[in-house]
């Protein structure tokens, strides 16, 4: 499916992104849910981009708009079988810096951040409410190994990488709280995990679900719009058409992605897809808007009065 909609429609400049920004409702009360790209550590580096140049601009509006009290956030590079793990870490979030390969400065990268009991609790509240299984994980806990070969728990790098550009180097005045993703990469399973914890939004709760629209590490000529085949293109497209739909078409739309010719020439893999269905679930009622258009790493508002 092709996208009707028009290419000055959707925003991929800088004054279209926050001439969209500008105009999202600021409604503390019913706080949309956001997909967002959170992009690869190479985003703090040298000539990060036109997505580091979003996110810099996404954080400041979602805390003026939103005045969150917290934020939950899911990343497309924690996944778990059976329990949803909700991390409560307490005063310091601790970081993973699950990469290989990058240069070394890349590896003493700082964010500092703070959890919240309180919050952790309330999320694991809402799963077990919607019949789900979910237990919180503190510090003790190891969630792997990472690229620093250093085994232990933390934030991985699709939360504290993109959080730094958006809220800078230190952020402690809203607490996080990182929820993993369903590892059977259903799109209803993780549709329902955002549905879930989708009243956390009229309790003054961020949620965002970071991943990318294209993620093929086999191909990347996939990464570029101008490089990109017709397929990955298209896929592009169907997304952005599907997203903009009404809520009542807007889910099934969204599901038949999967089934598009272009899904696995952009997705071998569909865990950096995943977040699109948790945003979605959070903010299933109410409008949808496409914040950022950029090709392969766009950012969604759902669940729009």
């Amino acid at each position: 499916m092709t996208s009707t909609l028009e290419r000055g429609a959707v925003p991929v400049t800088r004054t279209e992104w926050l001439k969209a920004l500008d105009e999202l409702p600021s409604t503390p009360n019913n706080i949309p849910a956001f997909f967002f790209a959170h992009g690869s550590p190479m985003l703090v580096g040298p000539n990060p981009g036109a997505l580091a140049d979003f996110l810099r601009d996404f954080g400041p509006a979602l805390l003026q708009k939103y005045q969150p009290k917290g934020i939950v956030v899911f990343s497309a590079h924690w996944e778990t079988t059976g329990d949803r793990l909700v991390t409560d870490y307490g005063e310091q979030n601790p970081l993973l810096m699950d990469y290989y390969g990058f240069p070394p400065e890349l590896y003493q990268l700082k964010f500092k951040s703070r959890g919240d009991a309180d919050l952790a609790a309330r999320v694991t509240e809402l799963y077990k409410e919607a019949g789900q299984s979910a237990r919180t994980t503190q510090s003790s806990e190891s969630r792997g190994r990472d690229g620093r070969g250093f085994e232990g728990p933390g934030l991985d790098h699709g939360v504290f990488i993109p959080f730094r550009i958006m809220f800078g180097n230190e952020f402690t005045s809203v607490p996080i709280v990182q929820i993993s993703i369903d590892e059977s990469m259903s799109p209803e399973k993780n549709w329902a995990l955002g549905k879930a914890v989708t009243k956390l939004r009229q309790e003054g709760i961020l949620i965002l679900s970071g991943g990318l629209t294209v993620h093929n590490m086999r191909d990347k000529a996939s990464w570029f719009e101008a490089t990109a085949n017709t397929l990955q293109k298209d896929f592009h497209q169907a997304l952005l058409h599907a997203v903009s739909q009404e809520p009542d078409v807007r889910k099934q739309a969204l599901l038949n992605l999967t089934r598009h010719s272009g899904f696995r020439e952009c997705h071998p893999r569909e865990e950096h897809f995943i977040p699109v269905y948790i945003a979605a679930g959070a903010g299933e009622t109410g409008k949808a808007v496409i914040v950022s258009g950029l090709y392969g790493a766009p950012t969604f508002a759902f669940g729009l009065d």
